[in-house]
């Protein structure tokens, strides 16, 4: 599907996190078209921090492995924090559940149903099935913030650019709770931090995981305008 054929605005607006996708592994140079587009990200100072190892074939099958053993093992190594505590009482929280309610609704898994969510959450380690994970390592740079605003938006633009092609992926943050697995298998250097991976391909239209869609907040809820008139009366 050429990029040109779809407008900037439905492409936005239409990209979802797939969450089953077709074992073919894409064409090299449908690769290297998302990864250079990926590549025309902005980044503070032009640093361009991002590193990112792509893994497809038996490497991918063998590091799914490592990171199913490390699940059950419970040998977690973050990089950086992640806890449903952090985002508090109040609309953090309320979204965060009900995603999961939706998505689990969507798969016909009970809330009760403790080793159905756990075996769901699990296949994040078989990256859904895609044939290519991308994993996206940062430097250390002071705080780490600006580094990973950087890493998002070079995410963004790898997701979009696969949207553009009529291809899925799906950002994850579970892949990063496993960092010292990941880095230890790839030959990662220490200094370069795991944020997350992006599991991507072609999409399985038909699995029930990916037949549902999240809605997003109304822009009141996001948006404060100063001086701007209006701009939330547009509908």
């Amino acid at each position: 599907m050429s990029t040109a054929a779809i407008p900037f605005t439905n492409l936005a607006r239409s990209r979802h996190s797939v969450r089953k996708f077709l074992p073919d592994p894409l064409a090299p140079a449908e690769i290297r078209a998302v990864l250079e587009d990926a590549q025309a990200a902005p980044s503070n100072c032009n640093t361009q921090p991002w590193t990112v190892h792509v893994v497809s074939g038996a490497a991918r099958e063998t590091l799914s492995k490592e990171l199913l053993q490390a699940d059950e093992e419970e040998r977690l190594s973050p990089d950086f924090t992640f806890d449903y505590a952090d985002f508090g009482e109040g609309t953090y929280l309320e979204r965060a559940h009900h995603h999961a309610a939706t998505l689990y609704g969507a798969m016909g898994i009970a809330r009760s149903d403790r080793a159905a969510r756990k075996a769901a959450a699990r296949e994040n380690l078989d990256f859904f099935g895609a044939p290519h994970v991308a994993f996206l390592f940062m430097p250390a740079f002071g705080d780490g913030v600006r580094a990973a605003s950087d890493i998002g938006m070079y995410a963004q633009n790898f997701l979009l650019s696969l949207a553009a092609r009529g291809l899925g992926g799906i950002p994850q943050t579970m892949l990063g709770f496993y960092a010292d697995t990941v880095r230890e298998f790839l030959n990662v250097p220490a200094d370069l931090k795991l944020l997350f991976g992006i599991s991507f391909g072609a999409a399985d239209e038909t699995a029930p995981a990916n037949g549902f869609r999240m809605e997003r907040a109304a822009l009141e809820q996001s948006i404060v305008l100063h001086d701007t008139p209006g701009v939330l009366d547009q509908r």
